[in-house]
């Protein structure tokens, strides 16, 4: 004899199949979110433009405002110096003393030698 199989039974087949389908769809479906987390999350951190970069950026940043402020006040200080020299002819006859060795009729000038420091002895 054949054994035929109850209809009701089918069903409950067909449902126990679509349960675990279900459940291996979601098992892949928490899997490919947490994947996709786990990249975003790094891409975030050490990405082109992540947390790393951002801070190495920002520590350039504060280091290229500093030479800025100084090579402004330099070139502020420079500037001053350029006016007073095209205006104050003390400050043109200091300069030409300085730089160029100038005298006055009369003056004498004498150079010293550059100190060296001393050497130091070892004991």
């Amino acid at each position: 004899m054949l054994n035929k199989s109850h209809p009701g039974s089918r069903l409950a087949s067909v449902a126990r199949t679509a349960k675990s389908l279900y459940a291996v769809r979601r098992r892949i479906a928490t899997v490919a979110a947490a994947a996709l987390t786990i990249g975003l999350g790094y891409h975030v951190v050490f990405g082109r433009n992540g947390l790393f970069v951002y801070q190495q950026k920002r520590m350039d940043t504060r280091t290229l405002d500093g030479e800025l402020h100084t090579l402004q006040q330099e070139n502020d200080r420079l500037k001053i110096h350029v006016d007073r020299l095209q205006s104050d002819p003390d400050a043109i006859e200091h300069q030409a003393r300085e730089e160029l060795h100038y005298t006055r009729p009369g003056e004498v000038i004498y150079t010293l030698p550059a100190q060296t420091p001393p050497e130091k002895t070892s004991k």
